[in-house]
């Protein structure tokens, strides 16, 4: 079972790190360059979507239906993207595959929560950051080598042949495994209707920041409309508000997503446009950051570690603010940017160690026929984080972008940004258990 659910990560971890360098062959193929934040958007909008219903499901029926039906929907989706004869069937393909993730996701955190001991659920989330290493270095170049000399269709092939072997191997003990849910549990139907709000307004978010014409700031406004509206709702009470335990848990996600995943979305640009890196060395930068993360993930993973859980989220989240700072010195010339390595490393290693930690402060802090809901929530933090920051970061560039040698001051202040909900992070660290504390979680 454990060697299952790695695998459905790691062929996720390739999928998502394949599919962005082989997404412009694709879609200047199928004729929808004008489409191509769509590509994104759909698969956004979807992903967030499945994370209540999940949720939901997983808290009445247990964490096996959605596990397996969403693995069966993530590989359909595949295959449509991989088959589509138009831009139109492949976006189809894409929001398929986002539901399929979304509910997959949210039933491992459950199932690791229902079916693992206590004292091996560290160890759990630190062996699914390592189902990242090996997709995060070689995905790119794989799907490079597919989409320059097969077809950018085999990378979605690839994906789905793979899911054979797995679905062989756990379905068999996925459906021995007595996880009941709770027969009793009601659905909140009002959750779907605000994960679908919620969606659409992520969604808009992130389209509004890709295309900035007239339509943008009305777009946007309806945008955090709909994110207001819908986003507090659908966390757990006392998120905005930062109350001890999981509500903080909960906006730490948040936080440190926004923090990283934007900043991650500018380096490339800045190795690039600004200090005049091929894109290959600079995508060297962000798969060796999948090492890092691992290596925070072993950290806190480890049976003899004395660090409480608390502070090993205030430690990870401080190595966030520290890697973005010193990431932000390579706008220097002076400075050689191939200490982005390092720099980024810095920021990975402590994304590992606060996300494992977070995980299993979830689950500690959860009870049993709530987990499914919490977890949702925590997509939810996750997604919404990323995204909103991505797509303030976004509006600093586009902004500040010009070609008169300004550069510098446009991505310091993105960085100063994110390093800002970094910082918050770390402030707050400290609420992310109740007041008489989790010794070792």
């Amino acid at each position: 079972m454990t060697i299952g659910v790695i695998a459905i990560d790691s062929v996720n971890a390739f999928e998502a790190t394949g599919v962005v360098t082989a997404m412009p062959v694709a879609v200047r193929e199928l004729g929808g360059l004008p489409l191509f934040a769509w590509t994104f958007t759909s698969f956004v909008a979807t992903f967030l979507f499945a994370n209540v219903i999940a949720g939901e499901w997983a808290d009445r029926f247990g964490p096996v239906r959605p596990l397996l039906i969403g693995s069966a929907t993530f590989a359909l989706g595949t295959l449509v993207a991989g088959f589509a004869p138009g831009m139109n069937i492949f976006l189809a393909g894409r929001a398929v595959q986002g539901l399929g993730s979304g509910a997959v996701i949210v039933a491992v955190y459950v199932l690791i929560g229902r079916a693992f001991p206590e004292q091996m659920r560290p160890r759990m989330f630190t062996a699914l950051s390592g189902a990242w290493i090996i997709p995060g270095l070689l995905g790119p170049a794989i799907a490079g080598v597919f989409a320059d000399t097969l077809s950018w269709r085999w990378l979605f092939f690839a994906v789905f042949i793979l899911m054979i072997p797995i679905a062989v191997l756990l379905v068999p003990q996925m459906t021995r495994l007595d996880l009941p849910g709770d027969p009793g549990y009601r659905p909140q139907r009002s959750r779907i209707r605000l994960a679908a709000m919620a969606a659409i307004g992520t969604a808009l978010i992130q389209f509004s920041g890709q295309r900035l014409n007239l339509w943008s700031i009305p777009t946007l406004a309806l945008a955090l409309a709909l994110v207001a509206l819908s986003v507090p709702r659908l966390l757990p009470r006392g998120t905005l508000r930062l109350r001890r335990g999981l509500p903080t848990v909960i906006a730490e996600r948040g936080l440190l997503a926004g923090a990283f995943f934007a900043s991650e979305a500018f380096i490339p640009l800045l190795l690039v446009e600004g200090r005049g890196l091929a894109s290959a060395v600079a995508g060297i930068t962000i798969s060796s950051s999948a090492v890092g993360w691992f290596i925070g993930s072993w950290y806190q993973g480890r049976p003899t570690t004395r660090r409480t859980r608390e502070s090993l989220v205030r430690l990870g989240s401080l190595m966030v603010c520290v890697g973005i700072v010193l990431t932000t010195l390579v706008v220097v010339p002076a400075v050689p940017p191939v200490v982005t390595i390092a720099t980024w490393g810095v920021a990975a290693f402590g994304m590992g160690t606060v996300y494992g930690s977070l995980s299993v402060l979830l689950l500690d802090l959860s009870a049993v026929a709530d987990q499914g809901v919490n977890a949702a929530g925590l997509q939810v933090a996750d997604s919404v984080g990323a995204i909103v920051s991505t797509g303030i970061a976004g509006a600093i560039f586009a902004a500040g972008h010009s070609d008169t040698g300004t550069e510098s001051v446009v991505y310091i202040s993105i960085f100063a940004v994110t390093a800002a909900l970094a910082a918050a992070a770390t402030l707050v660290a400290g609420r992310v258990t109740p007041r008489s504390g989790l010794a070792h979680a």
